[in-house]
């Protein structure tokens, strides 16, 4: 079983005032180093996450690496909670951000597989109630699930055009957390562009995407989540990170001020946008999803090739966005996956199909430059074979 938070805290009051030493020795050596001969490899990543992360001032780090299509081993390097002098565990739980939609997508297109929907099919098709998108001109458009999937839709997303929802009053507690009430919150905001004319990036477009899975699944969203994500991968970890819900060995996030200093960052409610960036679970879970896209475990290879091929624009132009995945290079691999940012963590899924490797790395501090992480990783990788 691995160690709790209570556990720290009690090793902490025990060791008094030779807890630093000992603490800061268990969060600066990865659990990957404290067991047995490494490899070069591993040794060879373990200094490149520790160099990155002083260099980065992050508090906490966690990183899984894949090698030949499965989980190889993981790094933790930090704390979970700095005042707490909690080390950054593989129990840790950090949430996914944006990576949250890339479960969203893949559970779409799960249900295109079973022939319940189609991405050519309207958003009415699904939830006739929802109002009708207008652009700036007061022309009405419809959106399509493709639109959704690939960031075409023209819906908001934070701060390139004016949020406009449906005004409603609840009388139980937490009302967002069902995702079809979620849509009153920008349901009569105006398109930035015409649905299929241009790129932008949108997490209020993946919160409608639930909406939209969930209608077809005939279930809440994140139980279609745990029937064909989690419990296929025998994920253990992942949930909606519920604020209000208790949730052990939770990371303590991290941003940095005005003026640089590294504090405490804001417990913000992800619950109203659980599809585009609602997320949470430890280091393990998120290994355990790149290890299933590698592995194919999740959709067929032809599903897969879609999913991972980059659409183009109305006019064209090809963006570096497929079914709820993105294309980036980094050290030189071209990498398919996802980036994630928010209040509390900043994440990264990366995987290299020629090589049939990954990378993936959860941060309890908002600041870092997560792709920087990731090509020191790859070059450590590709350095030390």
């Amino acid at each position: 079983m691995l160690p709790t938070r209570d556990y720290y805290y009690a090793v902490n009051r025990r060791l008094g005032t030779s807890r630093l030493l000992c603490t800061c020795f268990l969060a600066l050596i990865p659990a990957c180093f404290l067991f047995g001969q490494l490899k070069t490899t591993q040794q060879a990543v373990h200094t490149a996450i520790r160099i990155e992360a002083e260099r980065q001032q992050a508090v906490g780090v966690a990183v899984g690496v894949l090698l030949d299509g499965q989980i190889a081993f993981y790094c933790n390097t930090g704390y979970e909670d700095r005042d707490g002098q909690i080390p950054i565990s593989r129990a840790t739980m950090f949430r996914w951000a944006s990576i949250s939609k890339s479960l969203t997508a893949i559970t779409l297109l799960q249900l295109v597989e079973q022939d319940a929907l189609s991405i050519n099919q309207t958003v009415h098709n699904f939830l006739p109630d929802y109002p009708q998108q207008k652009t700036s001109d007061g022309q009405s458009h419809q959106i399509t699930v493709e639109h959704l999937l690939t960031h075409q839709s023209g819906i908001v997303h934070y701060t390139n055009g004016v949020i406009k929802g449906t005004p409603r009053h609840y009388l139980r507690p937490h009302p967002t957390k069902r995702v079809e009430l979620a849509l009153n919150g920008f349901n009569q905001s105006t398109l930035v562009h015409a649905p299929g004319s241009d790129y932008s990036y949108t997490t209020r477009g993946y919160i409608l995407l639930s909406a939209v899975v969930q209608r077809a699944a005939g279930r809440p969203f994140h139980e279609q989540v745990k029937r064909m994500i989690t419990k296929p991968l025998a994920m253990t970890t992942l949930q909606p990170d519920y604020q209000w819900k208790p949730i052990q060995n939770r990371a303590v996030g991290y941003r940095k001020s005005s003026t640089g200093e590294i504090v405490i960052s804001s417990d913000t409610d992800v619950s109203w946008k659980l599809g585009g960036g609602g997320f949470i679970s430890n280091i393990d879970d998120l290994a355990k999803f790149a290890e299933g896209l590698l592995q194919r475990k999740l959709v067929t290879k032809e599903t897969q090739q879609e999913m991972f091929t980059r659409r183009a624009i109305s006019d064209g132009t090809i963006t570096n966005y497929g079914l709820g995945f993105q294309f980036k290079e980094l050290n030189g691999q071209q990498t398919i996956g996802h980036g994630g940012s928010q209040e509390k963590t900043k994440t990264r899924l990366a995987i290299d199909l020629q090589r049939n490797s990954g990378v993936v790395l959860m941060s309890n501090s908002e600041y870092v430059d997560t792709a920087k992480f990731v090509e020191v990783i790859f070059k450590a990788i590709a350095d030390n074979p």
